[in-house]
């Protein structure tokens, strides 16, 4: 038992004294990266030397600004060149409506006959907007219109079980270019008569879109009375639409500084302003006699 003891305490000296620490394999040469652990460069340690160095390199900086330079022309080019098709403010000015105008203006081109002051107003040289201005032109109704044409013209050769996406796509497109083609032509009839005025390309879109409303009328009436209530809706919307083209354009085509012209001139106002109505009832029948049996 005693040399059981006297074992038992010689052992627990031995465990009490430390080992001395291994000799380490390699040098430590990670001083300069003594804030990371493991030994490792902090992060971004390198790429904060590369952009340093990027930048204090004179050739990368003329790179960059002539790069900038370049850019900026770019930019400057892109917004010249879209303004110079489409106006953006102008375009806006087209679509400041609201309620109580859209209502008025569809009960004027159902029924313009009373209505006597045909002028557009303006305030500081300006326009005024259409929601302020009842005769100034919008192309908000032509388009909820033409939105509206498409989707009632789906409707009709659904009923008469003769709908088909070709059949829709085809009377929406050619829809669509009889407008492209009138807008056209009174261009170059402006053009050719040397009108002097503040139409643009945007006014007369709006002054031939508003057919669509008679088409929607003329329709409406053929599927709910048949073939004599359409034509009876047609002759009523084209002659509407025919005043109300004729009023409009002459107050704007022919205004007071067209007035004292040469009377040949005038002339050919007026009439390239009957032609452009009277093409109107044309294209109203074309679009719609085929919606109604």
């Amino acid at each position: 038992m005693a040399y059981h003891s006297g074992y038992g305490a010689h052992g627990s000296k031995h465990r009490a004294r430390a080992a001395p620490d291994p000799p380490p394999l390699f040098d430590d040469t990670s001083g300069g990266y003594s804030s990371q652990p493991g030994g490792y460069p902090a992060p971004g340690a390198d790429v904060a030397f590369s952009v340093n160095h990027l930048l204090g390199d004179p050739m990368a900086n003329v790179a960059m600004a002539y790069g900038s330079s370049i850019a900026s022309h770019g930019k400057d080019m892109v917004h010249k060149e879209l303004h110079r098709f489409v106006s953006v403010n102008k375009l806006k000015y087209f679509f400041a409506v609201d309620t109580a105008y859209v209502a008025k203006k569809l009960g004027l081109l159902v029924f313009p006959y009373t209505h006597q002051n045909w002028e557009v107003q303006y305030s500081r040289d300006m326009p005024l907007p259409p929601r302020q201005d009842l005769n100034a032109p919008d192309l908000y109704i032509p388009t909820m219109a033409f939105i509206t044409y498409v989707l009632l013209a789906g409707m009709a050769l659904g009923i008469q079980k003769r709908f088909s996406p070709e059949v829709l796509g085809l009377c929406a497109s050619t829809a669509l270019v009889w407008v492209v083609m009138e807008v056209l032509a009174l261009l170059l009839g402006v053009y050719l008569a040397t009108v002097r005025s503040d139409l643009s390309t945007f006014h007369l879109l709006a002054y031939s879109g508003y057919k669509y409303v008679g088409m929607i009328l003329s329709v409406l009436t053929g599927l709910l009375f048949g073939s004599d209530g359409y034509y009876v809706a047609l002759a009523w919307t084209s002659s509407s639409l025919m005043y109300f083209i004729v009023r409009s354009l002459r107050t704007a085509a022919l205004g007071p500084d067209t007035m004292g012209g040469p009377a040949p001139r005038q002339r050919l106002q007026l009439y390239l302003t009957l032609g452009a109505a009277a093409f109107q009832p044309l294209i109203i029948y074309w679009l719609t006699f085929h919606l109604i049996r």
